[in-house]
């Protein structure tokens, strides 16, 4: 990952840091000095150091380091940031540009707003990208399809097949693919496709069920599992043969 910065210019390289890889950071497992587990009005949560920098990326990659790369899930936007900055350095084009032309032009998502750093860098976190209940549902109902839209291919099989395969233990019982959070539910266990935003925005696909649940929600004070409500409540519904027999017309 190293090679796509200037490594005169980046502090607390070591060892560990020279063996990050992309991979690592699409996994929350950079192995990064960050603890974003508290509260985000706390000034030392690094996410809120980051947002207080002139520029993300340079704070993010001068991070020490804490674990080994791939071992330990640790939720980073700040990773984040970095395959944002990666993404134009491959591709030559900002993030929101690409997807304006490749991914919501597509799916008719005309209604948006993607915050940005002081910069002008695309900001890949809480709060970052606005879309409504209706185009967010879209996103799951294309990873739903395999990655085509009106018949056309928008994403390749492979990419969502390897980005929805678990990585690593995440938080709450949650494994982690490339960013996407992954629910075991049910039994044989099965899993739901899980886009968590911050304050309980959420998109869920059940893929199984062909089901794709959004919540608009804003829990920011004290931010509740949703997920579990809806794997507790609302499938059974889905399934109401696994709920005892009923009778009536």
């Amino acid at each position: 990952m190293l090679h796509y910065f200037d490594e005169s210019k980046v502090r607390n390289i070591d060892a560990r840091k020279r063996r990050m890889t992309l991979r690592d950071l699409l996994t929350m497992t950079s192995g990064m000095d960050w603890n974003e587990d508290l509260p985000y009005d706390d000034p030392a949560n690094p996410s809120d150091l980051m947002e207080a920098a002139d520029d993300w990326v340079q704070f993010v990659i001068d991070r020490p380091m804490k674990e080994e790369p791939g071992t330990v899930f640790a939720y980073s936007s700040g990773a984040t940031e970095l395959l944002a900055y990666i993404f134009k350095r491959e591709t030559g084009a900002d993030i929101e540009q690409y997807a304006h032309t490749h991914l919501f032009g597509p799916l008719g998502i005309r209604n948006y707003f993607w915050e940005a750093d002081a910069s002008g860098g695309c900001r890949q976190r809480r709060g970052g990208l606005y879309l409504s209940a209706e185009d967010l549902a879209k996103i799951g109902l294309l990873y739903l399809n395999d990655g085509r839209w009106n018949g056309r291919r928008l994403m390749s099989s492979e990419w969502i097949k390897e980005s929805l395969t678990p990585r690593i233990d995440a938080d709450e019982g949650f494994k982690y693919g490339y960013q996407w959070w992954l629910l075991p539910h049910g039994e044989p266990a099965r899993l739901a496709w899980a886009a968590r935003g911050m304050g309980g925005q959420r998109l869920l696909v059940f893929p199984e069920d062909h089901l794709i649940v959004v919540s608009t929600a804003w829990h920011i004070l004290n931010e509740a599992s949703i997920e579990f409500d809806v794997v507790r409540r609302l499938l059974p519904g889905v399934h109401p043969h696994q709920c005892g027999s009923q009778s009536g017309g």
